[in-house]
C-alpha cells in the first residue's frame, strides 16, 4: 500500500515528464538540496521522502540528518539530497506534500497526547482522513504518539447510532453482528456506541462487545457511565472533544479518546527543499 500511493502521488504529478526542468536544465547537470524546516513541530514523513526520491532516481543520495518523531524548529536540515538536478526537482513537491502534511498531523497529535501526561488514557484517531493517504495520515499519528483506532471498515466492528437505528435497536444490532461473526467465521473486534445512560444499560444488559464508545457525553455524565461499566468492558469518549477539554475527560477514567481533528483540521509544518552549493 505504501509503495503503491506514492507511485499514484508520483504520477498525478509528474505525468509525461517535468517539462519545467527538462527545458532549461542540462540532462547531466547535478546537484545538491536541503530539507530546511521552517517550523516548530514534530518531523514526520522522512521515511516517505526517501521512497518518493528511490522511485524518481535510485541513483539519489539521501543523506539523513533528521528522523521521523525529531523535535524540529526553523533552520534545522532534515537531509541532503544529492545527485541529478532533473530528478531533485522532480521529487520535491511530491515529498514535501507529504511530509508538510504528514508533520503537522504528527504535532496535532503530540500536543493532545501532551495534555493527557499523567493519565492512563490512549488517544485514537479516526477514518476521518483524506481519501487515498489514509495509510501515510494514520503513521503521522503514530509517530505523533498516538494510537490508530480500526484502519477501515473491514477490521473492526464499529456499531454506531445509524447502526443501531437501522438494525432496529440495540439488541438487534448486537444479537445480529454475533450471529454473522459466527455464520462467517470472522474474528473481529466489536465496539458500539450508545448515546445516553438507557442505552449503556441496553448494552449492559446484551453484552457480547468489547468496548463501549460514549460518545458527546459531557465528563461529569463520562465519569457516571465508567463508573457503571466498572470495567467490564473498554470506555472510549468521542464527539467534540477539544484540546481545551481533553483533559476533564480523560481525569474520569477513560480507557480512549478518539478525535478526528488530528486527521481533519491539522495545520501543515512549513518547510522546503532549497538547492544549496
Amino acid at each position: 500500500m505504501f509503495d503503491e500511493i506514492v507511485k499514484n502521488a508520483l504520477q498525478e504529478d509528474l505525468g509525461d515528464g517535468d517539462h519545467s526542468s527538462l527545458a532549461c536544465i542540462p540532462q547531466n547537470a547535478s546537484g545538491i538540496a536541503k530539507l530546511l524546516v521552517k517550523d516548530t513541530g514534530v518531523l514526520a514523513g522522512v521515511e516517505v521522502a526517501k521512497k518518493v526520491c528511490e522511485l524518481v532516481d535510485s541513483t539519489l543520495v539521501f543523506e539523513e540528518l533528521l528522523s521521523d518523531g525529531a523535535w524540529v524548529k526553523p533552520g534545522d536540515i532534515a537531509f541532503y539530497l544529492k545527485g541529478s538536478a532533473q530528478s531533485i526537482l522532480g521529487a520535491e513537491r511530491t515529498l514535501l506534500n507529504f511530509m508538510q502534511r504528514m508533520s503537522g498531523i504528527a504535532t496535532q497529535t503530540k500536543t493532545y497526547v501532551d495534555l493527557l501526561e499523567g493519565t492512563n488514557t490512549r488517544l485514537l484517531d479516526t477514518r476521518k482522513t483524506t481519501p487515498g493517504i489514509r495509510y501515510m495520515e494514520k503513521w503521522a499519528v503514530r509517530i505523533g504518539g498516538g494510537m490508530n483506532h480500526r484502519f477501515a471498515l473491514y477490521d473492526m466492528i464499529m456499531l454506531k447510532d445509524n447502526h443501531v437505528d437501522f438494525a432496529g435497536g440495540i439488541r438487534e444490532a448486537i444479537t445480529r453482528t454475533h450471529d454473522y461473526l459466527k455464520a462467517t467465521g470472522k474474528s473481529l473486534k466489536v465496539e458500539i456506541e450508545v448515546r445516553n445512560i438507557a442505552e449503556l444499560h441496553q448494552v449492559l444488559e446484551v453484552g457480547m462487545v468489547d468496548r463501549i464508545m460514549l460518545d458527546n457525553f459531557t465528563p461529569p455524565l463520562l465519569k457516571e457511565a465508567i463508573e457503571i461499566i466498572d470495567g467490564r468492558y473498554e470506555t472510549e469518549a468521542s464527539g467534540g472533544i477539544t484540546k481545551q477539554t481533553i483533559r476533564s475527560f480523560a481525569e474520569t477514567g477513560v480507557d480512549f479518546i478518539s478525535v478526528g481533528a488530528l486527521t481533519h483540521s491539522f495545520q501543515s509544518l512549513d518547510m522546503s527543499l532549497k538547492a544549496t552549493f
